[in-house]
């Protein structure tokens, strides 16, 4: 018997190296990420709009503090893809990528250049099993409330996320 697996259910999982791909504009390395989050009702998980927000935040691969899944963004790809790709690469969520919330720069703190980033809300449909960086990330979802002021740059997309003023 031969079972037959859609590419679109398929994860691959080894994450992406290297940064011959990656983008850069006036010097500045290109990053991108989603803000995953979900409505939560009582004790059940609903994708109906609620007043119970949660965002899923991960650790850092330096274990110093948590924080929302971005990397590069790469020259084969869309801003949203690199988003998604990257969410999928560290948190091990899929779901609907919506409208950039922002852009902002930051400079990073394992080198000595500075960032621009775009970040993008995420509708967490499916939370993996097994995703490329489970063995070194741990995941977790956080109401969204005691999460504003918590994060570093990217508590800015906090106000949009479950907005419905998305593109």
């Amino acid at each position: 018997m031969v079972a037959l697996v859609s590419q679109e259910n398929v994860v691959a999982l080894v994450s992406r190296t290297g940064r011959e791909l990656q983008r850069y504009r006036k010097g500045r390395r290109q990053v991108v990420g989603c803000i995953p989050y979900r409505f939560k009702i009582g004790e059940k998980t609903s994708m109906e709009i609620s007043d119970e927000l949660e965002v899923l935040v991960i650790s850092s691969q330096k274990g110093k503090g948590m924080l929302f899944p971005k990397g590069g963004w790469e020259l084969d790809e869309s801003k949203k893809e690199a988003a998604l790709r990257e969410t999928i690469e560290e948190a091990g969520v899929r779901g609907i990528v919506g409208g950039k919330l922002g852009k902002w720069s930051f400079k990073s703190k394992t080198h000595d250049t500075f960032y621009e980033g775009y970040m993008f809300p995420l509708l967490v449909q499916e939370q993996l099993e097994f995703w490329p960086e489970q063995n070194v990330r741990e995941r977790i979802w956080q109401w969204a409330n005691i999460m504003n002021g918590a994060m570093k740059w990217e508590e800015r997309c906090m106000s949009q996320v479950g907005n419905d003023s998305w593109d």
